[in-house]
């Protein structure tokens, strides 16, 4: 069984794994470079989504190369992790969610690998984005934490680097989205259009623009995914322990093809 986790710099940490090594691979993409060893039975990859020493922002992550480079790997399931902020009083600060719907907000990123310009044009069905399988075991190896653990939520995905305005998270409120963030989308899609199992596990670190009183700060994120970073790496390792190889999931169903005319 291989397993990814895509996340923060700080999410992984290679004194978990046995076997500990730096892989880097080339892609049609780009080039990605991951860690790869050992973790009880199940091989594991962990992946910076900002790069080993947090250099990219969200809307210059290369987000095709990455999902592709796993891919290659045979890898089936990926667990992400997400800093986000919420819009919905009932998911505090330290609380953490599992969604099951997004909002695309982006602008300018790459948001498929069927383009049409080289391969056929793809429809993929997103009535549910997230595994639903993967997020019933990651719910189950919450159960042995302090977090309040939400299995159901919707993400806005804005282009970023920049924090919203209120006047944008007012707007989100009214489409329904509870949670805000920068890089869900197109990894999410990406990992769908390939057929992997994937869920997000979210992070609250603070309310969003307008919802609380006061102005945010990066160093008030930062303070708060520091504060609780050693119980997410638990989190995730535990949950991975917990994955089997059977699935019940439709996520590697093929989406519907049009053939473009050549």
């Amino acid at each position: 069984m291989k397993i990814a986790v895509i996340g923060g710099t700080g999410v992984y940490n290679p004194e978990v794994m046995q076997d500990a090594q730096e892989k880097k691979v080339s892609t049609p993409y780009g080039n990605v470079s991951f860690l790869h060893g050992q973790y009880k039975d199940k091989e594991v990859y962990f992946l910076a989504r900002h790069g080993s020493k947090h250099s990219l922002p969200p809307h210059k992550i290369n987000y095709r190369a990455n999902i592709w480079a796993l891919k290659g790997e045979g890898i089936e399931k990926i667990i992400s992790t997400a800093a986000v902020g919420s819009m919905n009083i009932d998911m505090k600060p330290g609380s953490v969610v599992l969604i099951d719907q997004f909002i695309d907000f982006t602008r300018q990123r790459p948001i498929t690998f069927f383009d049409g310009e080289h391969n056929e044009v793809v429809h993929t069905d997103f009535t549910e984005p997230y595994c639903p399988q993967l997020k019933e075991i990651i719910a189950e190896a919450g159960k042995n934490y302090k977090f309040d653990i939400t299995n159901k939520g919707t993400y806005v995905c804005s282009e970023g680097p920049r924090f919203e305005t209120s006047a944008e998270i007012k707007m989100f409120r009214s489409l329904g989205a509870d949670l805000a963030g920068m890089t869900n989308v197109p990894e999410v899609v990406l990992a769908r259009e390939l057929g992997f199992c994937y869920a997000t596990i979210c992070f609250v670190t603070n309310y969003a623009a307008g919802i609380s009183e006061d102005i945010l700060t990066h160093e008030e994120v930062l303070e708060m995914m520091g504060n609780n970073i050693a119980d997410i790496r638990s989190l995730i390792m535990d949950a991975v322990v917990l994955i089997q190889g059977k699935t019940t999931c439709h996520c590697q169903n093929k989406p519907g093809r049009i053939i473009v005319d050549k």
